[in-house]
């Protein structure tokens, strides 16, 4: 049984980008190496293949400890136990900056749905309020102007 059968789906279904991979295939290697398009995607199947092998081995892990969400020491353990201990420093390392860049990301407002100016949360439920009838106008094939946020007289003067 293939480890893609496991999952139920075909190998089409889950693979990596390919541009994406093929970048990264490119920055890791000389300038002056090039890669064959059937080296880049026997490269590629072999990610997936360790993905699928690393995922598989964490929820056995995940598993054994009566656990129902496989949590980053799951996955390092799962290292360890298919024998790449050698690279666990590093993995450790790697998510251990994507931490402080996820957590400084979020601390600065730098969320994608971030438009950088905070609301206050009046101002937030009025204009979810705007856009509520603003739609429900829609919704009844009222064409209307839409509304102009207010603005507070006491910051123009």
């Amino acid at each position: 049984m293939e480890p893609m059968d496991i999952v139920g789906k075909s190998k089409e279904d889950a693979s990596l980008p390919k541009a994406t991979m093929t970048k990264i295939i490119k920055e890791m290697l000389p300038p002056d190496v090039r890669v064959a398009r059937d080296a880049q995607d026997l490269l590629i199947e072999c990610c997936v293949e360790f993905i699928n092998l690393v995922s598989s081995e964490s929820n056995e892990v995940c598993s054994r400890e009566d656990k129902r969400t496989i949590a980053p020491e799951h996955v390092l353990k799962a290292l360890q136990v298919l024998g790449f201990g050698e690279y666990i420093e590093d993995v450790y390392t790697a998510y251990e900056q994507h931490k402080l860049e996820t957590m400084h990301d979020s601390l600065k407002g730098g969320g994608k749905w971030s438009t950088g100016a905070a609301m206050t949360e009046e101002e937030a439920a009025a204009a979810q309020q705007r856009m509520f009838d603003e739609a429900r106008a829609r919704m009844n094939g009222v064409v209307s102007a839409p509304k102009q946020p207010e603005t507070n007289e006491s910051l123009e003067s």
